[in-house]
């Protein structure tokens, strides 16, 4: 099931997404609302409205995103990086996210801004130190995001926290894709139409399971938390005036264009 958050005439809802999945197919696509919220058993409205009257939010409000670094072996070595031994884990604050739609500020302390596509797993209920046989139960679905990283501040500064947490930098969406399985699928993304990254997430050095038990080990993971997974070979820059996409099979596809912050 796909579910989004949206809203419409000043409310907030979220609505079960009906309707194709393919290409060009989102003007047909209607939102069945969810009565309460996702997280729990819950049940379809049965009043639907199309998802093009509609303002399609971030699909969640996490409490916290935490990112992993370097788990795609081509793109550590791109950026002259060895595959680190244990995962490298960051957090982007929750006033970087952002939805589909929405317009990523150019930083002003920036120069060199970067796309990084990645598959973004959702937490569906409260856990810790979660053993490998139970992730399955307590991931919510996937989504779409873009990691976007100044990376010059990234390297001039060492610690990631301005790097990748300014504002605006975790586009999430466009909805959340609860039955996938994420351990091999095609991820994408574009900049004004032109192919800069294309991978599969059975690419990723350690896998969706092994990045839930590790962080899992340190902190409690709420409902909505967000794990962004890293990203394959083939970042690139971002200027103002571009469209950045980022699709990943089976879920959809995430769009944002870069504006001059201010």
């Amino acid at each position: 099931m796909r579910i989004a958050r949206f809203s419409i005439d000043g409310n907030v809802a979220f609505g079960a997404v009906e309707g194709g999945s393919a290409p060009g197919a989102e003007g047909d696509l209607v939102l069945d609302i969810i009565k309460g919220i996702p997280y729990t058993d819950f049940e379809l409205s049965g009043t639907k409205v199309p998802l093009s009257k509609v303002r399609l939010l971030p699909p969640v409000l996490p409490n916290k995103v935490v990112a992993i670094g370097r788990n795609y072996a081509e793109h550590a070595a791109e950026l002259g990086n060895e595959v680190p031994e244990v995962p490298v884990a960051f957090f982007k604050p929750t006033t970087s996210v952002i939805g589909s739609g929405d317009a990523i500020e150019y930083p002003s302390f920036s120069n060199e801004l970067h796309h990084e596509a990645e598959l973004a797993v959702v937490i569906g209920r409260m856990c810790r130190e979660v053993p490998r046989e139970r992730v399955k139960d307590v991931v919510f679905g996937y989504t779409c995001a873009n990691d976007v990283t100044a990376r010059d501040a990234q390297r001039r500064e060492k610690q990631w926290a301005r790097a990748k947490g300014f504002d605006t930098s975790c586009p999430l969406g466009p909805w959340v894709e609860t039955d996938l399985d994420p351990g091999d699928l095609a991820i994408q993304c574009t900049v004004n139409g032109e192919q800069r990254q294309l991978g599969r997430t059975s690419d990723m050095v350690r896998s969706v399971e092994d990045l839930v038990v590790h962080i899992s080990e340190a902190m409690t993971l709420l409902p909505g938390d967000v794990i962004l997974t890293g990203t394959p070979a083939g970042v690139g820059p971002l200027n103002v005036g571009d469209e950045v996409a980022v699709t990943i099979e089976g879920i959809g596809t995430l769009t944002n264009k870069v504006i001059k912050r201010g």
